[in-house]
């Protein structure tokens, strides 16, 4: 297999960390520096840092409530990074960052293809936030979140939003632009004051506390690898706002829709 693969299957990093390794010159097979692309067999020495790397026995798929003020960062020299707070006895990777003054539904997993499957914005995979901000939410504001707003050169796709509150809003997004709420809210004259991601596709929070984290149920896992088959295989013929979206992305690409009922 392909030499970033085989990095990222033992739980080491994503597809695109391992590349950047290689081209660091940190990593060698059967003790010579590796190059971008090349292949190993299951007989090859393949070693990071001196460190020979072993594929993963067992998979793993995190559902973690990340705290605010925890990092997403594999860097172990972060002081308050989420490898180092979880301390879980197999190596893992978060999937999709949150960023440090956010909180709420993270992904972690040694399996590296999944990550860059659940990452690809291409997918239109869903991800839900509960938003506290520092003025009343008015529909007008709302209206103009759900059809698109300048982020970082760009429109953001439209989405669905809801009032939950005077201060409080909830909204599903199918990209991933850097801190694209705080910007887009931002951008409306508005301050973030808490970010909260309740749901990543089918995996939810649910009743899981600040700091705690559970490993994904079979079922969980089934239906996450069912969606990511049918994001990847079955696209809408039209464009959509120049891309070709996945056929069925979600029932939140209407605006108009209403949020699922709450289990």
């Amino acid at each position: 297999m392909r030499l970033n693969k085989f990095l990222s299957e033992a739980g080491l990093c994503s597809r695109r960390e391992a590349d950047r390794l290689v081209e660091a010159g940190r990593v060698t097979v059967n003790g010579k520096p590796a190059s971008s692309g090349m292949q190993v067999e299951d007989s090859d020495q393949v070693c990071l840092d001196g460190n020979q790397v072993k594929p993963q026995e067992r998979k793993v798929l995190l559902l973690f409530y990340k705290p605010k003020g925890i990092e997403c960062t594999a860097n172990l020299q972060v002081k308050k990074n989420v490898i180092s707070y979880i301390q879980y006895p197999i190596r893992v990777y978060y999937a999709g960052r949150l960023d440090k003054d956010s909180e709420g539904l993270l992904l972690l997993t040694n399996q590296g293809d999944l990550v860059n499957e659940i990452m690809k914005a291409g997918n239109f995979h869903e991800k839900e936030y509960l938003v506290t901000v520092d003025r009343p939410v008015t529909e007008e504001f709302l209206q103009k979140i759900r059809t698109g707003v300048p982020v970082l050169g760009t429109i953001t796709r439209p989405c669905a939003a809801e009032k939950r509150g005077e201060y409080e809003f909830q909204i599903v997004l199918t990209q991933g632009l850097n801190r694209q709420i705080r910007r887009m809210c931002s951008y409306l004259g508005y301050e973030v004051k808490k970010l909260k991601r309740t749901r990543i596709m089918n995996l939810t929070l649910g009743n899981l506390k600040v700091g705690e984290y559970r490993e994904a149920s079979k079922a969980e896992v089934q239906e996450l690898k069912r969606q990511i088959e049918e994001g990847k295989t079955v696209r809408k013929k039209e464009v959509y706002r120049g891309e070709k979206p996945v056929k069925n992305p979600g029932k939140y690409r209407n605006p108009e829709k209403k949020f699922r009922k709450k289990q």
